[in-house]
């Protein structure tokens, strides 16, 4: 028990005021535009714990891999039933296991004094080393799904390929992530824009990513200024 007041003590230090409006803002847009759609549980809940986890993301705080951990799982079923295939595998072979390994390497490597993650930059190598692979991947991710007949291919690898990248990035608690993370988030709103058009999705995924794009400005932002000049290789 004191264990997990301990815990939970961590998690809710060092909170602004923005930073508290902006969560329960996001949260209270979900739950009210997914309530008037008349949008599915899995999709409410799955576009809730997204939220928390992507603001938790940006806070620097472990609980955000809990929250990711859950969302994972249902935003999977979301995406396969907008056949969204490279949503899926990214968010099942990719994501899930790869939420584990974060909160390992974040736990150990959180600074006492403010009970945020250590934030890091990445050389002028290893960026060049990133962005170029993250081109390399769309095209050849893109090319596979297009012959498996998912929808928009092209689209959908970007999503996909940019948020592998992204990811490893987040678990090196680079400052770059948030770069990718921002493209990710448009591409993705569109392509979750789309499938609400032709009803295979609903608005309470295209609130989440639309969400998940404000957010990721925001704490671009907040990890310039916060990530050490100190500089991490690729």
């Amino acid at each position: 028990m004191n264990k997990l007041k301990e815990i939970l003590k961590r998690e809710m230090t060092g909170w602004k005021k923005w930073e508290v409006i902006w969560l329960f803002l996001a949260t209270a847009v979900i739950l009210g535009v997914s309530i008037y759609w008349k949008d599915s549980i899995t999709g409410i809940v799955a576009a809730l714990t997204g939220i928390w986890c992507v603001v938790l993301t940006g806070k620097g705080k472990l609980s955000s891999f809990w929250f990711g951990t859950i969302n994972t799982v249902l935003y999977a079923v979301v995406a396969w039933q907008a056949k969204y295939w490279g949503e899926v595998m990214l968010n099942l072979i990719y994501y899930l296991p790869t939420n584990f390994i974060g909160l390992y390497m974040w736990s150990k490597n959180m600074d006492n004094n403010t009970d945020e993650v250590v934030k890091e930059r990445l050389t002028l190598k290893g960026s060049v080393i990133a962005y170029g692979s993250v081109a390399v991947g769309t095209f050849v991710y893109g090319f596979i799904l297009k012959q498996m007949n998912g929808t928009l291919p092209f689209v959908d690898s970007m999503s996909t390929v940019f948020s592998v990248f992204a990811q490893i990035l987040c678990i090196k608690r680079c400052m770059e992530q948030w770069v990718l993370w921002i493209i990710v988030d448009v591409v993705t709103v569109i392509m979750w824009v789309y499938a609400f058009i032709n009803k295979t999705g609903d608005m309470a995924t295209v609130l989440m990513w639309s969400i998940y794009l404000i957010n990721a400005i925001f704490m671009f932002t907040k990890w310039l200024k916060d990530s050490k000049k100190s500089t991490v290789e690729e």
